[in-house]
């Protein structure tokens, strides 16, 4: 099924599917669970369009290539264009707001990391960043006062907040801008919390950007 940005109302949003860009350890605790280390500058990689679906249409996981980890974010679709962008350029530029997974292969991952090598096949195979919805930009407050969590079966795995973010949404818009051009039709994944974990086929799952949605979807294999 050919992939579209929709709204709230499940409509087409007017705008091209491009590419994801992707923030890697943006919140301090998912650092430390990952035994990570805090990055200076934002730890920035991509997506290509084909990773993107639609997230209530099932999430589709590789089934031989070792655990394939949650990681739920806060996502962000940009309706315009913008290079070496202010930050109020930069909040200018934002159609809406939604959740996505960055679905990664976490035993691929870890001996990509090891060899010194990027990390695309672990994160951008296809269907590798199931989207919501998108709530327009005007019905948001404070960017940074956002919440939001993930259940599997019921239970809650992840659980995050945007004030938490170490670079936070408009901000790091903006400085991404100065490294490569960011298109209308991009979204921007904006950094994981705690509470990875694998997927497994049958698996329930359930996302929540409090006080704005709440979707329920499952796991099949493919």
């Amino acid at each position: 099924m050919t992939y579209q940005h929709i709204d709230n109302h499940g409509k087409p949003i007017a705008l091209p599917v491009n590419k994801v860009v992707c923030i890697g350890r943006n919140y301090l605790d998912h650092i430390n669970e990952m035994n990570s280390t805090i990055s200076e500058a934002p730890l920035l990689f991509m997506k290509p369009k084909a990773a993107m679906c639609n997230i209530a249409n099932d999430i589709a996981i590789p089934t031989t290539l070792g655990p394939c980890h949650n990681e739920l974010e806060v996502s962000v679709l940009l309706k315009k264009g913008l290079k070496n962008a202010s930050e109020q350029e930069a909040a200018e530029a934002i159609w809406g707001i939604g959740l996505g997974l960055d679905l990664t292969l976490r035993e691929v991952q870890g001996a990509l990391k090891k060899d010194g090598q990027p990390w695309e096949r672990a994160k951008s195979f296809d269907n590798s960043a199931p989207l919501s919805q998108f709530i327009p930009i005007d019905a948001f407050g404070d960017l940074d006062d956002l919440t939001f969590t993930l259940t599997i079966n019921n239970e809650v795995r992840q659980s995050g907040h945007t004030a938490l973010m170490l670079h936070k949404i408009i901000p790091l818009i903006a400085h991404m801008s100065t490294i490569f051009t960011l298109d209308a039709g991009d979204v921007v994944l904006t950094g994981t919390p705690k509470g990875v974990g694998p997927l497994f086929e049958g698996d329930i799952v359930s996302i929540s950007l409090h006080d704005y949605f709440t979707l329920e979807t499952k796991v099949t294999g493919e």
